[in-house]
């Protein structure tokens, strides 16, 4: 998983994406035409590409007919969501953790697991004091170019944060990977997971003695204004679509709990909710859509209902009447600490 690194100060929002001949490679740079056009992005996971825009995130090598779950686009348009779900409450105990000094020049060294295009550290780096040196993995360059070119320039305490790119499946990270390692974080991640390889992520974590802060695991409920009577039946299908393949799904965060528990760390959990209005308008109407398409792709026969019930909710969000409420929870797990672990 060793990878060139790429050290970098830029702060601010996800940049243009490369042209479509363009490859991100492992050390951040670009190399014109070498990419291709991928497949479609998993309904319920974000919007589908639109023609030429490539594939994103994968977690495990299981064929090249595996389509993506993520569009950069995507992770863009939900990251103000975000950062206005995540918890502060497990903040404190985090902060309580990481009091001691840190053993390398450059500060703490955060490990960030899927890290996507790099919205985790844009908002955890700037909440906690110290020089933090932050390990963005993920299998996708593309995705590694913009986390790296966007990550956050400062500390609270106005510290410096460097940045370098790995390029990695979570599937294979073990505890010699994470060596050094201050904390682990991860966003969004947990619920596209199987239970080995959350097994592997605590596992990890334990081996190094390094907290995991693990945020916005879907938890299987949704509220939309007002009720509607296909509320239910979408919700069941949508989350039997994310348990497909062994995936977690909204089980996600009570197995990770367990399996932490198990290697002996102390775990906290905090509700994240997506609170969802007219101010969000875009990303309801994604998100609607992926929804409502990843449910009737898991049951075909709520096709003819699931069409009306979709325009209805798509007017009421336009006109500025819909607001949703998509439940989420973090996770924060307090490993004991190894000879020598921050």
């Amino acid at each position: 998983m060793t990878k060139p690194a790429t050290t970098n100060r830029h702060g601010g929002t996800v940049p243009a994406r490369p042209g479509p001949g363009d490859v991100v490679p492992r050390g951040g740079t670009v190399e014109p035409g070498t990419a291709s056009a991928g497949p479609s992005v998993i309904p319920g996971a974000g919007p589908a590409p639109r023609p030429g825009e490539r594939a994103t995130l994968r977690l495990r090598d299981t064929g090249d007919d595996e389509p993506a779950r993520y569009a950069p686009e995507w992770l863009q348009l939900r990251e103000p969501a975000d950062a206005a779900a995540r918890s502060y409450d497990l903040l404190d105990p985090l902060r309580v953790r990481l009091a001691d000094p840190p053993r390398r020049a450059d500060g703490r060294v955060v490990h960030d697991i899927g890290c996507g295009t790099g919205s985790m550290g844009r908002w955890l780096a700037p909440h906690l004091d110290g020089a933090q040196h932050w390990v963005l993995h993920d299998r996708d360059p593309y995705l590694l170019h913009f986390a790296a070119v966007a990550s956050p320039r400062s500390a609270a305490d106005g510290s410096h944060v460097t940045v370098e790119t790995r390029r990695g499946d979570v599937a294979r990270l073990t505890p010699d990977a994470l060596a050094g390692a201050s904390l682990v974080t991860a966003s969004a991640l947990l619920d596209v997971l199987t239970r080995e390889e959350v097994g592997a992520l605590a596992a990890a974590c334990a081996g190094a003695g390094c907290p995991a802060l693990l945020t916005l695991s879907v938890a299987g409920r949704v509220e939309l204004t007002e009720p509607h009577p296909l509320d239910q039946e979408i919700t069941e299908a949508f989350n039997a679509h994310q348990r497909r393949g062994g995936l977690l799904g909204p089980d996600a965060v009570t197995v990770a709990a367990e399996v932490f528990a198990e290697h002996g760390a102390t775990v906290r959990l905090a509700p994240s909710p997506w609170r969802l209005g007219p101010g969000q308008a875009a990303l309801t109407e994604q998100w609607l859509r992926g929804w409502v398409g990843a449910a009737v792709e898991e049951r075909p026969e709520l096709a003819p209902r699931a069409d009306g019930y979709l325009a209805e909710r798509l007017a009421a969000c336009a006109a500025g009447e819909l607001r949703v409420v998509v439940h989420h929870s973090d996770l924060l797990a307090l490993c004991r600490p190894v000879d020598g672990a921050a």
